[in-house]
């Protein structure tokens, strides 16, 4: 039987994550005991305090026990963790050491949309592959960047260490988890109980490109707003550095700094995600839409919209524009 540690952290923690895990763990339990086998997890919600207080008051969780308690466990669980990340990890740095300390005694550790933050606090994460919230990833990498961020992946999975995205794509991860330790069967069970795509991978399809505007570099700041007033023309890179009275060598280096995509990559994500809207508001038909954006070669349009979104134009305007009339 695998002992579960669910952690409760100090400070404003995702309840649905704490709640989900420890319901979908049970739940595994209550299948196992109706085919006739013993419980397959000892879950339990661990703290460092005997009360912790959410959501300024609203609600008040009790751990089972303190990780004083525990003195050995197999999987942790890191739910998202909303509180300020500096001040998460001082009101919670007895719980990262106990983390590291289980880890490195043989557990696994898995962590919940922007948990990522406080498991890399740990140093584990370092050198590794780890999902967040897509809309998190640009501030993750500033501030750990010996981690590779895969923004565009539900989880990842290296070293017993384990990611998720999102928001709610902490599910995929619990099945991911329970298909690990009880199998496929008990997986499917789980995944038509709770209604959770059992084999969904990507949350590209549910990225919002907002461009990464957070830096200091004025000139790359007014590139980034050409470019997204223009997205249609095809002016190439050595013009925009003359437009902005800047060598093309220099402003790429400066483009890539700054925002973390190449001048071709923003262009193609500032186009896809004009692209994306369009599928989703208007009745226009596939070609009309690429030529709106700046495409021409159907082919081209499709693989760059496919390696961006996760889904081709037709796929994704059929998941997002239901009204909408499909022409292939």
């Amino acid at each position: 039987m695998k002992h579960i540690s669910i952690i409760v952290p100090q400070g404003h923690s995702s309840i649905p994550n704490i709640d989900g895990s420890h319901h979908i763990f049970s739940e595994a339990n209550a299948f196992a005991a109706k085919m006739g086998m013993p419980p397959l997890f000892k879950v339990q919600l661990v703290g460092i305090n005997e009360k912790i207080i959410q959501r300024n008051g609203a609600y008040t969780i009790v751990p089972d026990c303190l990780i004083s308690d525990v003195v050995k466990t197999d999987i942790i669980i890191i739910p998202a963790i909303h509180s300020d990340i500096a001040s998460a990890i001082e009101a919670n740095f007895e719980i990262l050491e106990w983390i590291k300390k289980q880890y490195h005694d043989g557990a696994e550790v898995a962590s919940f949309c922007i948990g990522a933050f406080f498991l890399a606090a740990t140093g584990l994460l370092n050198g590794k592959k780890c999902a967040t919230h897509w809309a998190a990833a640009q501030q993750f990498r500033q501030l750990f960047p010996e981690v590779h961020v895969v923004d565009d992946k539900i989880m990842t999975h290296e070293d017993r260490i384990y990611t998720s995205g999102g928001a709610y794509s902490f599910l995929n991860l619990l099945v991911y988890l329970i298909e690990k330790h009880a199998g496929r069967e008990m997986a499917i069970m789980i995944s038509k109980t709770f209604m959770i795509d059992i084999d969904r991978n990507s949350q590209s399809p549910f990225i919002m490109f907002q461009g990464q505007k957070d830096h200091e570099d004025l000139v790359v700041k007014n590139l980034q707003e050409h470019i997204e007033t223009n997205f249609e023309d095809k002016t190439p890179i050595d013009e925009l550095a003359a437009l902005f009275a800047t060598g093309r060598r220099s402003l790429e280096r400066r483009f890539k700094k700054a925002t973390g995509n190449t001048i071709v990559e923003y262009m193609q994500r500032v186009r896809v995600e004009a692209a994306k809207r369009s599928f989703e508001t208007s009745r226009k038909n596939i070609s009309e839409v690429m030529f709106d954006v700046g495409y021409n070669d159907t082919k081209a349009f499709r693989d760059v919209f496919k390696k961006i979104s996760g889904l081709t134009p037709i796929e994704y305007r059929n998941k997002y524009n239901k009204e909408a009339v499909i022409f292939a």
